[in-house]
């Protein structure tokens, strides 16, 4: 059996909106822009699963709770990935290429700037996990399948003591607001970005409802020209029986 370690005392130390689970699990499980059935999800073996919808307060959430706990060695990303954030891809580029300036290296979000991690915290999840990627995939079948796999490759805890970062909130406590401190440039462009997200999925759903009348009226009059084919087929079919 690999070996395990305590996590940090109170671990989950930062709180959002995941669910927890086996602490000795070497999975951690984030669904990006989904909400998934997180605590079967942590009953299948996961350490932790929830969602991320921000690249910049939800990212250092997470990754401030996985460095917290050692014995968390993968990180599974799974669910659709949230639209102008890019939480997802922000992720896997912070594990790839770091920080430079505050700003994660090769991010295409809106606002990926990380406040709250300093570059230890950064190269402490580099070392200690590995990145697992199935997004856009919400199968929960899949998902619990790749939990498995992983705690098959269990290679036990990261050897180092749990690493204790704290996470400030920006005002309001919501994880889609900036980052703390962020200047009121970024607040209004995050205002925007939301704004924009809200109306995409509005013109989305739409979109959805005209495409679905329209298949069902085309499909009415299909029937209507097969309907009246047979009609006449029967007629021609009928009519020299009856002179």
């Amino acid at each position: 059996m690999a070996d395990k370690t305590s996590p940090a005392s109170g671990w989950p130390l930062i709180k959002g909106d995941f669910h927890s689970g086996d602490a000795n699990s070497c999975v951690a499980v984030v669904t990006m822009g989904s909400h998934l059935d997180e605590q079967g999800i942590c009953d299948a073996g996961a350490a932790l699963c929830g969602s991320c919808k921000t690249e910049n307060l939800g990212l250092e959430k997470v990754i401030a709770n996985v460095i917290a706990n050692p014995n968390i060695r993968f990180v599974l990303l799974c669910g659709t990935e949230v639209k102008g954030h890019l939480s997802g891809q922000t992720l896997r580029a912070l594990h790839e290429g770091g920080l430079e300036g505050g700003k994660v290296v090769g991010s295409k979000g809106a606002i990926p700037f990380i406040e709250n991690l300093d570059d230890a915290a950064v190269k402490r999840f580099q070392e200690q996990t590995e990145i697992v990627d199935i997004m856009e995939s919400e199968d929960l079948g899949e998902i619990k399948a790749k939990i498995s796999e992983l705690a098959g490759k269990d290679p036990g805890a990261f050897g180092a003591a749990p690493l204790i970062v704290e996470v400030k909130e920006a005002e309001g406590g919501a994880e889609g607001g900036a980052v703390a401190g962020a200047s009121p440039q970024f607040l209004e462009i995050e205002q925007r970005l939301d704004e924009i997200e809200t109306k995409i999925e509005f013109v989305n759903a739409e979109v959805a409802q005209r495409v679905g009348r329209k298949v069902g009226r085309d499909i009415g009059i299909l029937y209507g020209l097969v309907a009246g084919l047979i009609v006449f087929m029967m007629l021609i079919f009928l009519l020299p029986k009856l002179m």
